[in-house]
């Protein structure tokens, strides 16, 4: 019979440990688990000794999930109610903790690899692993139910254009329209909600950029993996415990401007680097991007509007940057299915009150559909069959 982890046997190594001021080996949590739990055979240490180390190095119990093929999150109700996401929908798993202070403890320490706090006076965290994987906790009494955590799974390498159809995130025709967006250098922004899958379609647009022009990339935390060989990858940093050492996106989107960039690209504009953002595209840097949430291709204006007000902006500077900035609005969407789709291409246009809105070019379902601002979308990007 393999043996299993126990609780008591975890804080037993980890208190040895403390006590001797070491991060356990290998061989140094062999010996302690040889002489903390005599176990009747090799193959019973050797179990052992890898849910140890996976509770001090790795992902503990969510260990496991990383093989699933396709894994894009996982994500944590409760202590005992743990679920993932390879791109098809949510499903339940049978992984879990054994109970509230476990699963708090591991995302105590998981928080500490990136010097983090996670306590009832700093009761969320958000930070990036070394080995990319986006990790988001909220513990109680904020989260009600329990410890909650979000762990977004970076891809190992940039899907292509030619993968996403095949995937059934977009069709052939989209496909050739999207590419002639990179190839006329008309900046655009990804819609969509949370894991839709902006930033995969970003990143295997990018990859299109000709080798010999120059990306700057600006996010929050690096996720955009590009197939590309001149990418320079900048990453904004909060305060520290005392409140000091924050470089927000802003500082960064104005640094990109003095490092000679071809194109600049926001992995994700939630804030008032918007304005920062939008006024690098009026200095003619042409072919930017970026990724926003937002419900609908059509609600992209009035998001950038509200970011833009947040941070000082009057309505009609905003109005008057946006036009000017960004063409095109690519709109991702989740079927029914779990699949995650290209839904719409729309085109920024001002209407006749002089705001800017949003009118479809193309819509992609079952076939593929001409709209209003078909004509716009073929003066940007050149005539095409559907």
């Amino acid at each position: 019979m393999i043996h299993s982890l126990s609780p008591d046997l975890i804080q037993q190594v980890r208190t040895k440990c403390a006590a001797e001021g070491v991060i356990p080996t290998a061989s140094q949590v062999t010996e302690l688990l040889r002489q903390l739990s005599p176990v009747s055979t090799l193959t019973e240490l050797l179990e052992l000794v890898d849910q140890v180390l996976a509770e001090f190095h790795g992902l503990g119990p969510l260990e496991e999930l990383l093989t699933h093929e396709n894994l894009t999150d996982i994500l944590v109700k409760r202590f005992d109610d743990v679920w993932i996401d390879r791109g098809k929908g949510l499903e339940a798993t049978e992984v879990h903790w054994q109970s509230e202070d476990e699963v708090r403890n591991f995302a105590t320490r998981i928080a500490s690899l990136g010097h983090r706090r996670l306590d009832d006076s700093q009761p969320f965290v958000d930070l990036r692993l070394e080995n990319g994987i986006r990790f988001h906790a909220v513990i109680p009494p904020l989260a009600v139910a329990g410890t909650s955590l979000s762990l977004r799974i970076p891809k190992a390498t940039a899907l292509s254009i030619q993968e996403l159809i095949e995937l059934g995130t977009i069709n052939q025709v989209g496909s050739d329209v999207l590419t002639r967006i990179i190839d006329r250098k008309v900046s655009f922004l990804i819609s969509g909600g949370t894991g839709t899958g902006k930033t995969t379609l970003l990143a295997a647009l990018l990859s299109l950029i000709p080798s010999n022009e120059r990306i700057v990339v600006i996010e929050d935390s690096n996720e955009l993996e590009i197939a590309h060989p001149h990418v320079i990858s900048l990453q904004s940093r909060l305060a520290n415990i005392e409140g000091l050492g924050e470089i927000s996106l802003s500082s960064l989107v104005r640094q990109s401007l003095r490092m000679r960039p071809d194109r600049i690209v926001v992995g994700e504009v939630r804030g008032i680097e918007i304005t920062d953002f939008l006024i690098a595209l009026n200095t003619g840097h042409k072919g930017c991007a970026g990724t926003i949430h937002a419900n609908s291709a059509e609600a992209v204006p009035t998001r950038i509007e509200a970011l833009g007000l947040l941070a000082g902006l009057p309505s009609a500077a905003i109005q008057a940057q946006l036009s000017s900035a960004i063409q095109i609005v690519i709109e991702l969407s989740q079927q029914v299915s779990g699949i995650r789709r290209v839904s719409k291409i729309g085109i920024l246009v001002k209407n006749q009150h002089g705001q800017v809105e949003v009118i479809t070019a193309l819509e992609f379902g079952e076939q593929t559909r001409m709209g209003p601002g078909f004509s716009l979308l073929t003066d940007l990007v050149g005539e095409f069959k559907l």
